[in-house]
């Protein structure tokens, strides 16, 4: 309920015969009034009046706007986070109606009210606030800088809560302008941004490349480069294994400030490819985010398959071929699934062998270094490459011999006498 007051005083403002040059200065003592007292239980209603009173009939439309931005700054400065969001609230309602006349000043509401709902860490509220901003508008101006600002901080206000899908349609807006965006800070949160929603995806090869990249940035502070490196160390190991982790790895590990983070021994080991004890695969696992350990679809998480995955590799390394049931010890699986994740790993030409199940035996054939991806069409060259090697050896082993035997004929001949007995002469 409004005070009784703040109604006679609005009410005498409303009075026509009173001068209209010294309506403006009496709003805005009224309203200095009204704020002045942020615990009152009338606040909202003296506030809802006083928003209903100046875009009434009473004051054109030039004379309200200014007054309502006085308004939008008493209630920025009102010290409890609860009254200004209350307040800011009463104000966007008392807009509803008449918000093309008014577009800048619910704009200035929306991004005060997204600012306190961040300050309570209620990160949806802030972002369902921030989107109902008219950035596309004949009434006022927005620039690109601007709208690409809003999108993105949007998007990541969506990302504190792991909203992905909403996240990426805000990006995607971003996306669509920003050649048009000069300010650095702008390109900085649009990269973190695709990053994060790249890892939250668990797309994390590309999303190791984005934070590498966002890593280099000069304009951010030492611990935020730092920061971002350790993230796509992290996405590095994730990745599925295969020749673009190990080039991803190899970039990572090459560069001077890995040794800074504390996820560089994980880095080392896979990059050296040495097999990993759960120890150390346990240790890692304590700095991951939750959707860095949830669930794949047979029932392993995104650790535990990447971990699997690298062993399997390092262990084609290892050697020229190994039985299904030592590779399942390796692997701390069972022989199935070991032989199971060896099968998808060939079919995908990550690794480079053939399996034979009769023997149980995995051969590897040991090109994986070459740091290229192995189609039907290489492994059959690769097999009629070490067929013609073999052919060569052959031929060399015939003509060796042929060369002695003509040696043992020219020094050691057999005269025709002493060989009659062979033909029973």
């Amino acid at each position: 309920m409004v005070s009784a007051d703040i109604a006679r005083g609005l009410m005498e403002l409303e009075d026509p015969s009173a001068p209209h040059h010294d309506k403006a200065p009496a709003y805005k003592r009224l309203l200095d009034k009204i704020v002045s007292s942020p615990n009152s239980p009338d606040l909202t209603s003296n506030l809802e009046a006083f928003i209903d009173t100046i875009l009434g009939d009473n004051l054109g439309i030039v004379a309200a706007r200014p007054l309502l931005g006085i308004a939008v700054e008493s209630i920025k400065t009102l010290p409890d986070l609860d009254s200004r969001i209350t307040a800011g609230t009463t104000a966007l309602h008392a807009l509803e109606s008449r918000i093309v006349s008014f577009e800048e000043q619910d704009a200035q509401l929306r991004e005060m009210l997204a600012d306190a709902y961040i300050q309570q860490e209620e990160y949806i509220e802030a972002a369902k606030v921030l989107q109902g901003i008219q950035l596309e508008s004949s009434q006022r101006r927005v620039s690109d800088d601007h709208k690409v600002g809003t999108w993105i901080r949007i998007c990541r206000l969506y990302l504190e809560e792991d909203d992905t899908t909403s996240a990426e349609s805000y990006l995607n807006r971003a996306k669509n302008l920003r050649h048009k965006v000069s300010n650095p800070e702008l390109v900085l949160g649009f990269q973190l941004s695709e990053a994060r929603i790249l890892d939250a995806r668990r797309k994390f090869p590309e999303a190791s490349q984005a934070y590498h990249s966002f890593s280099f940035s000069p304009v951010l502070e030492e611990e935020e480069r730092t920061r971002a490196l350790s993230s796509a160390i992290t996405c590095a190991v994730l990745s599925p294994a295969g020749p673009s982790r190990s080039r991803a790895l190899a970039k990572l590990y090459k560069d001077e400030r890995a040794p800074q983070v504390p996820e560089f021994g994980i880095l080392e080991k896979m990059f050296l490819d040495r097999l990993l004890s759960p120890e150390e695969v346990s240790r890692f696992s304590g700095s991951l985010s939750p959707h860095q350990l949830a669930q794949t679809s047979d029932g392993s998480t995104v650790l535990a398959k990447a971990v699997i995955e690298h062993n399997l590799l390092s262990v084609s390394k290892l050697y020229d071929n190994v039985g299904v049931d030592e590779l399942a010890n390796l692997l701390g699986l069972d022989a199935d699934r070991a032989e199971n994740y060896a099968a998808r790993m060939l079919e995908q030409g990550r690794i480079a062998g053939s399996i034979d199940q009769i023997d149980r035996v995995i051969i590897f054939e040991g090109v994986e270094a070459r740091g290229e991806r192995f189609s039907a069409d290489q492994r059959r060259s690769t097999a009629a490459r070490e067929l013609r090697v073999w052919d060569t050896r052959v031929q060399g082993v015939a003509e060796e011999l042929e060369r002695v035997a003509s040696m043992i004929q020219l020094h050691r001949p057999v005269r025709p006498e002493s060989s009659a007995w062979i033909f029973g002469r």
